[in-house]
């Protein structure tokens, strides 16, 4: 298959929904701080990630000491490297409790271990849970298979180290957002195919699912919003060179691709209504429906992708943040 160029790709756009008034504001500073991405930029863009962005406080992953942190280098896919993964547990003792393991967005090209975990440190402060969150190698210097190979290689020592991590085996949920739910929905997969670890649910925030940029969605933003259509190019052909938008795509890279979504776990999945995500992540929801999934399916009007992790202080942040707060405690307490 010959690369194809965005011209060749995109040669419409079409309409899109407007951005909720409230966000506007905090979408153009964000335009601001994170350009499109480009091979040129990408050295940048990752430096930029690692150190945060302007007017985000750093992250107290302690909670002020309600949170013990430790990092683990643990086997790798067979023949690869080893990986890290970031180990958040409660201070207090207590049972085993249910896990969150945790894969990380960036558009498969940048973030780590630490990014976007926040999500999920209240219900470690709480005592709720343990999160484990995997370092998996990034594209394009790692391209596909490497990435969702090291996001299950991790998902597969946590279950089996279960008893000493203080986590519960049979209650363990992945989570992603963006690149990282695309990951969650690929790792869930092998999982069920390759019959272990038995998850509890999957939790997929804006989930990036589907190399083939055919939705009405996935064309609709040129230079606008968070991730674009440029970008959203940019980042499946650095995880899969040539083979993206063609026939030799694995299910497990792109989880749209799955003909099977039977067997797969009680799942949460959101998007924004003006995000490039949208067309596929409610395709997937209805999917997984159709195939016998208890689905918590929810688009939030005026939403632009990652809307809920930048802008928290906005009514429509509030909301999303809420429900899905709401379906993580009632799945921890499952």
């Amino acid at each position: 298959m010959t690369e194809q160029t965005a011209d060749q790709i995109f040669p419409e756009t079409p309409v899109r929904p407007p951005f909720d008034p409230e966000l506007v504001p905090v979408l153009e500073a964000v335009r601001q701080a994170l350009p499109t991405f480009t091979a040129e930029n990408l050295a940048a863009v990752r430096q930029q990630t690692a150190e945060g962005f302007p007017g985000m406080d750093p992250v107290d992953l302690t909670v002020g000491g309600a949170v013990q942190v430790e990092e683990r280098q643990v086997p790798g896919p067979e023949g690869a490297p080893d990986i890290t993964l970031l180990i958040l547990r409660p201070t207090a003792e207590g049972a085993p409790r249910p896990a969150v393991y945790h894969t990380h967005g960036g558009g498969m090209v940048v973030g780590d271990r630490s990014f976007g975990v926040e999500t999920f440190l209240p219900q470690v402060a709480e005592g709720n849970a343990v999160v484990v969150s995997v370092e998996y190698r990034l594209a394009p210097e790692h391209p596909d298979p490497a990435p969702v190979e090291d996001c299950y290689a991790g998902l597969v020592w946590t279950a089996k180290n279960a008893a000493e991590l203080g986590i519960d085996p049979e209650r363990i949920i992945i989570a992603g957002a963006s690149a990282g739910g695309g990951l969650a929905a690929g790792t869930a997969l092998l999982a069920r195919d390759r019959a272990f670890p038995r998850l509890s649910h999957q939790i997929l925030i804006c989930p990036m699912l589907d190399d083939r940029l055919e939705t009405h969605s996935s064309r609709m933003l040129d230079e606008e919003g968070v991730w674009d259509r440029n970008s959203n190019l940019f980042g499946w052909t650095a995880l899969l060179g040539e083979r993206r938008g063609g026939p030799d795509v694995s299910p497990y890279a792109a989880p749209a691709r799955a003909e099977d979504l039977t067997g797969l776990p009680r799942t949460y999945i959101d998007t924004g209504s003006a995000e490039s995500f949208r067309d596929e992540t409610l395709t997937y929801a209805r999917r997984l429906s159709e195939a016998g999934v208890s689905v918590d399916l929810h688009m939030w009007g005026g939403g632009f992708h990652g809307f809920d992790l930048v802008a928290g202080h906005t009514a429509l942040s509030r909301a999303s943040v809420a429900t899905r707060e709401e379906f993580i405690r009632r799945a921890l307490e499952a």
